[in-house]
């Protein structure tokens, strides 16, 4: 008689938790920054906040960074050293240590995150030195490669970021902020600032980094283009409070709230 080969089903490993907030408030004295706020987001997850300007998203985006502390709630990020963690609970130290180590922040106006006094290959190389490496050749190689990777002229490797395009700056601005391997990528405006031409290059160059590398990443946006192209799911903000959310097609191809209906239908007669 033959044995029956029993085969077990098998498991499929969620992602982990990676960002957890919770009834997230900020007040500006009467006026509502972001109110009551609360989302789970998983490792991998590109998460876009849209709305137009005066909605919330930047705030929300500060308070969750670290930048703005809120008036109320909590936000709890799964860093390698400490495990799933409220971040205002960390001692300032703790807290600086895991935004060196776990994140990254692109700014809308590259300026804003790039050291302008010292070469484009310096400000890549600097958050590895940040976090403690010394070897020379090492940080160079990596420069490079990263570098190579944004498409940046290697020759140019030395020259200060002034001396670059906006568009360049942002590549160099890309590379500074993925090369010591965040886990999650905060992106506020990304291509806002920058020719239309130069944006979908640059749009394109982030999505592929994203993908590839298997990155978290927040992206902050007015445009419905970009966040159909980047994001896996979305909130949709007006006046501090999130009025929709739900996967990225389903929320743009079928919006419920008459505010998203209002963007979507306001993208479409452009």
């Amino acid at each position: 008689m033959n044995a029956v080969l029993k085969v077990e089903p098998k498991t499929i490993t969620e992602p982990q938790v990676l960002l957890q907030v919770r009834n997230l408030t900020k007040l500006y004295g009467q006026v509502t920054g972001c109110l009551d706020v609360s989302f789970d987001m998983r490792a991998g997850e590109v998460l876009g906040i849209v709305g137009e300007s005066g909605s919330g998203k930047t705030t929300l985006l500060n308070c969750i960074s670290g930048k703005l502390a809120p008036t109320s709630g909590t936000i709890a990020f799964n860093a390698r050293r400490h495990g799933l963690k409220d971040i205002y609970a960390l001692s300032e130290p703790d807290r600086r240590r895991m935004q060196r180590e776990d994140w990254g922040f692109v700014h809308q106006n590259p300026r804003d995150g790039l050291r302008m006094r010292v070469s484009g290959g310096a400000n890549v190389a600097e958050p590895l030195m940040n976090l403690g490496q010394r070897h020379y050749g090492n940080m160079r190689q990596s420069t490079i490669a990263w570098l190579s990777r944004v498409e940046l002229d290697l020759k140019r490797i030395d020259d200060k970021p002034r001396n670059f395009s906006g568009g360049m700056q942002q590549r160099i601005q890309i590379a500074r902020n993925l090369i010591h391997n965040p886990r999650l990528v905060f992106m506020d405006e990304p291509t806002g600032g920058l020719d239309v031409s130069v944006q979908a290059r640059l749009l394109d160059l982030l999505r592929e980094l994203v993908r590839d590398l298997g990155l978290a990443a927040i992206i902050v946006t007015h445009d419905m283009a970009v966040a159909r192209l980047m994001a896996d799911r979305l909130l949709v903000m007006k006046g501090g409070n999130v009025v929709e959310t739900g996967l990225t097609d389903q929320v743009l191809d079928d919006p419920q709230h008459p505010y998203t209906q209002l963007l979507v239908s306001s993208v479409l007669q452009i």
